[in-house]
């Protein structure tokens, strides 16, 4: 019913495949946040790129267990148009950077301390990842962990990577 309720919001589903739901390429919603340095960031600033938008927090065993596969991923896309962020839902600057010590991650984590963008995303359940075309449209969803460095994850991330013009690559 999670799944449903996220889908109908954003995207009416036009397929599914081991838990990704495919999205009807619509646009994705509002993204306002600051970053543990109190830097404010948008969707709109890594338009021309991939993205992989994950909904999570600190106190989520899925979400820890995930987070090293999304560092992986990132060491094997470095030079390529693939921008990760790790939107912590409804926890504080503290909590998100003694986490942060134990897990020292390379890509932006972003604070959602009073769930405002949970909310507008339509996220029931954490870990939650949205894969977001270079034209910021909802292409594939997927609530729970996964390997993002490897099987059907990184088959996604690779398809996308795939639709930019050479000059992108």
């Amino acid at each position: 019913m999670i799944v449903a309720l996220i889908v109908s919001v954003l995207a009416p589903v036009s397929g599914m495949a081991a838990g990704f739901q495919t999205g009807a390429n619509v646009p994705a919603p509002a993204l306002q946040a600051q970053d543990l340095s109190g830097v404010p960031h948008t969707l709109a600033s890594f338009r021309g790129k991939v993205v992989l938008l994950n909904f999570w927090a600190s106190w989520c065993p899925p979400c820890q267990r995930e987070m090293p596969s999304m560092e992986r991923l990132r060491l094997r896309m470095a030079g390529r148009p693939l921008e990760i962020i790790a939107l912590d839902s409804a926890e504080t600057r503290d909590e998100v950077s003694a986490y942060l010590s134990r897990m020292p991650l390379g890509f932006p984590v972003l604070l959602d301390s009073d769930g405002s963008n949970t909310r507008r995303w339509k996220v029931f359940a954490l870990p939650s990842s949205f894969l977001l075309d270079a034209e910021g449209r909802v292409r594939y969803i997927l609530t729970g962990p996964t390997e993002w460095d490897e099987g059907e994850a990184l088959g996604l991330v690779e398809s996308l990577l795939a639709e930019l013009p050479v000059a992108g690559k």
